[in-house]
């Protein structure tokens, strides 16, 4: 979404592969073997894992620099958030409910209380990049597997995700509804083997 949004600023020139992961093409394999994606490539240099990825967009491409902000009250505020999205949807009780709500309720009333576009500003920075694609998977998921929709009370927040919709950088790297709803279908049937040889299954 950070390069998104750059593309919409005019500026970088941005170009996005879909890749799929089970049958990769030949080039991909040939130069990337297994690396999972995302993987950046600007003027033939690959930088692989989103660490390095936001780090070289902030050295290196034009006005990456302004993307990724300072600012701990909004990096506690929004962490988090999605672990107890997925909690709410394995549990499915009023107490995991209640706490993503909760932390919900922490972000309008740091919306209400900054009454700007943005989570730091009015300008988009890294942490809205990380921010609102979650919203959008509370909506989606929450909607869906536990009928959770965010409270029309919380009006800051609303407001909030109306300017991310109007960004094409937002609506041209998000995922469709029902892809983010595959996505946590084939979370519930997941296994993994615990040290002890235990099998589980885990959202």
């Amino acid at each position: 979404m950070d390069l998104y949004l750059l593309a919409e600023l005019k500026t970088i020139r941005l170009k996005v592969t879909t890749v799929d992961m089970q049958k990769p093409p030949p080039d991909f394999r040939t130069n990337f073997e297994a690396t999972p994606p995302p993987i950046l490539v600007d003027n033939g240099l690959a930088v692989l894992e989103n660490e390095k990825i936001e780090r070289h967009i902030m050295k290196n491409v034009p006005g990456g620099h302004n993307l990724f902000v300072q600012d701990k009250e909004v990096a506690t505020l929004i962490e988090n958030l999605y672990s107890k999205l997925k909690l709410m949807l394995l549990k499915k009780d009023d107490t995991k409910t209640s706490s993503l709500m909760s932390h919900l309720r922490k972000i309008d009333e740091h919306l209400e209380r900054k009454d700007t576009r943005f989570l730091t500003g009015d300008t988009m920075c890294c942490f809205d990049c990380e921010l609102m694609p979650r919203l959008q998977h509370i909506r989606v998921a929450g909607k869906y597997f536990v009928d959770f929709e965010i409270p029309a009370e919380f009006k800051s927040l609303w407001r909030y995700m109306y300017h991310m919709y109007q960004l094409d950088a937002f609506t041209q790297s998000c995922p469709a509804d029902q892809d983010i709803i595959n996505h946590y279908k084939l979370q519930q049937f997941c296994i993994f083997i615990d040290p002890y040889w235990k099998v589980s299954r885990y959202v």
